[in-house]
């Protein structure tokens, strides 16, 4: 469902006491989180039980299991989540009452009010920076704000309110939420064109990440990775408009370059030239020069926010990862299981590169599930080339989120692009026949890793049980 952004945002202690429909997703639950945190008197509703909701709970927050107007009951602004129909009880019950209905780009800039604001945007890359960003920053003291779009390891929540005056935020193009937001620093890891569902050509999709460059407050700043050329392009926009931009990447053209990037095992490693001349080194514990160059860009903004390059190191060097993101969630008997929610093609071929590095003379074993059918029919012959750096493919069927299926358009057109040989490529339509496969193919040394943005991360549970009882 589409929301209007309202022309003038209340911060979030005027909002009164809010409803978020959909509060169990990574978006909502973020904001509430934060509201709680404020004493904003929340309550929310989903469509079925998780973690999450017993974890808002637990922090003082009214939640129900299903959707029924008579939850709004108490509410002055209702939330709504953009998966959320427009024939929804509670929504449909907002309007009737003529409450505040906000969309989550509002409600997160109604929590940003007043802040050192760091948004972080890109197609790839942005969970994993804005995770590094924040990490760094309280390594450095900031202790800042933060609202991610995936679970820090290192404190298990998405979202958490700081003492500081530093708002670090995922900034989320895929609906154009990122133009509410109106950051001091603004972040841009790549673009690249994604989520044509919403915005029709490639060209669209480009010319809202210039529309991005608007937002950043007078005084502000860009950071970009130059490597990207969507991400280049989009610098040189910058400049031309007389905006200051900080360039990070390997090549010549960066201000905050890396060179000697070293992938061993699960770590990555380079060094790093700051734009005084200095080297550093940067360690991480997560492989894969994707990473390597999605820290640069959390180092870049830390630079900007006046923060020293040590103590912004040493933070992003204890770094232990986001959840869904190269997650190692089993190893059994030498065969690892890893989960990421890579999605679009550039991701997975950035992931299959970091399983390389982890696997060493073992090998890699996929399993993806294409997101959204719209993503499918614009990208799937690029995702099955993608795959092609897997040793084992399987892929499954795709999941739908919020689109309806199309004949035309299945799992079977990724599995049929993967340049590998038949017998290595397997469409499975249902997911509860991969477990067996997998396990019954792998062998010690191997890395088996499940890969999209939809339900397949619940295969990794069950892949490593397999392995369990098959006495690996």
């Amino acid at each position: 469902m589409r929301v209007p952004v309202p022309d003038v945002l209340l911060p979030a202690e005027d909002l009164g006491a809010v409803h978020f429909v959909g509060i169990g997703g990574a978006g909502l639950s973020a904001i509430a989180r934060l509201m709680l945190a404020r004493g904003v008197r929340v309550s929310g509703s989903d469509a079925r039980e998780t973690p999450g909701l017993a974890a808002l709970r637990e922090l003082g927050a009214t939640t129900w299991v299903g959707h029924d107007a008579a939850y709004v009951a108490d509410a002055d602004t209702l939330v709504v989540s953009t998966a959320v129909r427009e024939d929804n009880p509670e929504v449909l019950e907002a309007q009737r009452r003529g409450l505040r209905v906000l969309p989550r780009s509002a409600a997160l800039e109604s929590v940003m009010q007043g802040r050192r604001v760091v948004a972080v945007a890109g197609t790839h890359g942005k969970t994993t920076t804005t995770s590094l960003l924040t990490v760094a920053l309280q390594a450095a003291g900031a202790d800042p704000t933060y609202a991610v779009g995936g679970e820090l390891s290192a404190t298990g929540v998405n979202a958490q309110e700081g003492t500081g005056e530093v708002f670090v935020a995922e900034a989320d193009e895929s609906d154009g939420a990122f133009l509410v937001y109106s950051p001091q620093v603004a972040v841009v890891t790549n673009v690249e064109a994604d989520h044509l569902d919403n915005y029709g050509t490639e060209e669209a999709y480009h010319a809202a990440f210039e529309t991005f460059l608007e937002r950043v407050r007078p005084g502000g700043v860009l950071v970009a990775c130059v490597d990207d050329p969507g991400a280049a392009a989009l610098a040189a926009t910058a400049r031309d408009r007389g905006l200051r931009v900080v360039g990070v990447g390997e090549s010549a053209e960066a201000d905050l370059r890396a060179s000697d990037l070293r992938l061993v095992g699960s770590t990555a490693r380079a060094s790093v030239r700051l734009p005084g001349g200095e080297d550093v080194e940067l360690a991480l514990q997560i492989p894969g020069r994707h990473y390597v160059l999605d820290a640069l860009c959390a180092l870049g903004a830390g630079l900007e926010l006046g923060y020293d390059a040590p103590a912004l190191l040493e933070g992003m060097a204890g770094f232990t990862g986001t959840r869904r993101r190269m997650e190692l969630r089993g190893d059994v008997g030498g065969v690892r299981v890893y989960d990421s929610y890579a999605h679009h093609p550039q991701e997975i071929r950035g992931d299959l590169q970091a399983a390389r590095s982890l696997a060493g003379e073992g090998r890699v074993l996929v399993v993806f599930q294409p997101h959204l059918v719209s993503r499918t029919r614009a990208f799937g012959p690029a995702m099955g080339q993608a795959l092609g750096a897997a040793d084992l493919v399987w892929v499954l069927e795709i999941y739908l989120a919020r689109e309806d299926p199309d004949p035309e358009v299945t799992g079977a057109l990724v599995a049929g692009a993967v340049p590998l040989a038949e017998d290595a490529v397997t469409f499975v339509p249902l997911a509860a026949d991969v477990p067996a496969a997998m396990v019954a193919a792998a062998r010690r040394g191997d890395v088996l890793l499940t890969l999209g943005a939809g339900d397949v991360t619940e295969l990794a549970p069950r892949l490593v049980t397999a392995l369990e009882e098959a006495g690996r």
